[in-house]
């Protein structure tokens, strides 16, 4: 039988451990409101908090076979996180001055190697048209144009100048070559999804800004088909086509409309924006009215998940959701970027240090090179169009406010409780004692 003193430390023992874990449920909480309200974007030219630091793990992860890994989970892995890698450090890049872009420049053209390894190529056909399809050509494209805008004109390599425009002759070719079918092209044998190829037609748009213009007549061609063929549901570019007519053969989804969002505003900004407030009026929705979401198909409909999506809790695909807040902000709706950021915010859990900034303890890096992506998203091409009004107000975050705030009090309800019921005890014991006698009565005798 424990003693007297032993009974008295272990009472002190538990009851500093529940003060200790008091307050680490508090500072969660107070973590949580913190990550909830503070600025996590910067628009298109300011740099957003953190993006650097969440380069630094990318890159460790990278060279630690990350995008190995990432190919097992699914047919892009390897490619993707390379390509998001590198894409994001020419958007940080852009945002520095001409001088100062060494790093992102060494960065993105790091990126671009592996891109153009066997490793990169792996996954693709090279029977396709254009060879290794619109996928790889495209997003390939994409990056090695990006490399060039962080380049003075006078100072560009010229390999790389000459790579780029063979590469953007060979999709326009593609395209040309395809119109009178399809405007997509296929990014493996029979199989064709229009967010390969808005990526595509947007490095072309890329090329006629960084080089004399060739491909007009092919983007606006391109348009004309895609118009023809919108999903007759949504009116929005569909999800996947018949790769041989272009016909829509899959309802429009949010994994491929967020991205398509993000390029189309450098192909055609009227068109863009059109389709813009279409897709954000049928997939943004705030379920159980806590914060913006996106779902991964139209309201009023549900399908299956897949690789691409993820779970679909309430029909919100988390991946889209991150993407849809890169689309948002090249849109110039920093309202609904900035919510969905500070939802990921919160509920990715950053780890941070000073030198690294990691999402769900770095679990899964493709999910970090995303939601860096998005952050650090602007057109390359046009100017950021004006703000098409905000969908959503400061004041979705009071329900995700209120419940971080009682988590945060509740560990300490019980002890003011108790604290509460012993004063009210220790009062009606003062009631109920006698009083003392007054007057003469009261003085004692000698």
């Amino acid at each position: 039988m424990p003693g007297p003193r032993s009974s008295v430390r272990l009472r002190r023992a538990l009851r500093w451990s529940r003060r200790i874990i008091a307050c680490a449920v508090s500072l969660c909480a107070l973590v949580g409101v913190v990550r909830l309200v503070a600025p996590a974007t910067a628009g298109t030219n300011g740099e957003p908090p953190g993006v650097q630091r969440q380069l630094t793990f990318l890159r460790a992860a990278l060279d630690d076979g990350a995008g190995d890994e990432a190919q097992q989970l699914f047919p892009e892995g390897y490619f993707f996180l390379h390509a998001l890698y590198g894409l994001t450090w020419v958007e940080i890049g852009m945002r520095e001055p001409a001088g100062e872009r060494a790093e992102a420049l060494r960065e993105a053209r790091w990126a671009l190697e592996r891109l153009d390894s066997p490793a990169g190529r792996a996954p693709f056909s090279a029977d396709l048209v254009p060879s290794y399809g619109v996928f790889y050509r495209g997003w390939g494209n994409w990056l090695r144009g990006g490399v060039l805008s962080l380049q003075p004109a006078a100072d560009r390599d010229p390999a790389e100048l000459r790579r780029f425009a063979d590469d953007s002759t060979a999709l326009g070719a593609a395209f040309d070559a395809s119109a009178s079918n399809t405007p997509y092209l296929a990014a493996y044998p029979g199989q064709a999804w229009p967010v390969d190829s808005t990526v595509a037609m947007a490095s072309l748009r890329l090329h006629d800004k960084l080089l004399p213009p060739r491909f007009a007549g092919t983007a606006d061609r391109w348009l004309r088909g895609v118009r023809e063929r919108l999903d007759p549901r949504t009116r929005l570019l569909p999800h996947r086509v018949d790769a041989a007519t272009g016909a829509p053969a899959e309802v429009a989804r949010a994994t491929s409309q967020s991205m398509i969002q993000r390029f189309l505003v450098d192909i055609d900004p009227a068109f863009a924006r059109e389709q813009y407030l279409r897709f954000r009026d049928r997939y943004v929705v705030s379920p159980l009215g806590l914060g913006p979401a996106v779902r991964e198909y139209p309201k009023g409909t549900d399908g299956p998940a897949d690789v691409d999506s993820g779970p679909l809790p309430l029909g919100v695909s988390l991946s889209a959701s991150v993407v849809t807040a890169g689309a948002a902000q090249v849109h110039g709706d920093s309202a609904l970027a900035e919510g969905l950021t500070n939802l990921s915010e919160l509920l990715g859990v950053p780890v941070e240090t000073p030198w690294t900034k990691r999402y769900a303890a770095g679990l899964m890096p493709i999910g970090d090179a995303f939601l860096a992506w998005s952050k650090t998203a602007r057109p390359w091409v046009e100017d950021t169009p004006p703000s098409p009004g905000a969908s959503i107000s400061w004041w979705w975050r009071l329900p995700l406010l209120s419940l971080l705030v009682a988590f945060g009090v509740s560990p300490w309800v019980p002890a003011l409780v108790r604290r509460y019921r012993g004063r009210r005890d220790a009062e009606a014991l003062l009631e109920q004692r006698p009083e003392a006698p007054t007057g003469e009565a009261a003085v004692p005798r000698t």
